[in-house]
């Protein structure tokens, strides 16, 4: 009988510890894709969104998030977790210095941030009032502010009812005020 040569390499010492550094790599490297798209996504994203972004399963999606609150649970930057939506945040403890840096330089010119600044006071407001209020440049205002999601346009009659939305809150760290 012809013994058969056996062509696969022997399971050793070294063979694990190659196992285990690849398996640590790719642990470290989903850790780090979980951490970057929280970091560049300003918003809070789903576990769903999550998957989508990273292409990591769900179980170890999880882990990964349990670990980077932990990481992160005293410091400058959090994770929030609000209904099973993550976000990496500014502490609340440094929100004045965002608020600081935003009335210098921001996305918003002077005159959005007046328009904006009477949606939040007034709100609900008609698009119609704030028009008459701040001219016709308004209608671009507005625009902006409901493609960037931060209000809520619902119509009323001929004209639009404007309201804040949670993302408006979230963006400028700032509570609801009470009806």
């Amino acid at each position: 009988m012809e013994e058969k040569e056996n062509s696969e390499k022997p399971i050793t010492g070294e063979t694990i510890q190659e196992i285990d550094n690849f398996f640590d790599e790719k642990e470290k490297e989903s850790f780090e894709r979980v951490e970057a798209a929280l970091f560049i996504s300003a918003k809070f994203l789903t576990l769903q969104d999550l998957i989508m972004l990273t292409d990591i399963n769900p179980i170890m999606l999880r882990e990964i998030l349990h670990r980077l609150e932990k990481k992160y649970s005293s410091g400058a930057i959090q994770i929030l977790n609000r209904n099973n939506n993550w976000k990496m945040d500014v502490s609340e403890k440094y929100h004045y210095l965002i608020n600081r840096l935003a009335t210098g330089n921001t996305e918003f010119t002077r005159a959005e941030q007046e328009t904006l600044a009477i949606i939040a006071y007034k709100q609900p407001i008609k698009q119609s009032v704030i028009i008459k209020i701040r001219g016709n440049k308004a209608y671009e205002h507005i625009k902006k502010f409901v493609e960037t999601g931060l209000v809520i346009p619902k119509r009323a009659g001929h004209t639009n009812e404007l309201n804040l939305s949670e993302d408006f809150y979230e963006y400028f760290h700032v509570q609801k005020r009470k009806p």
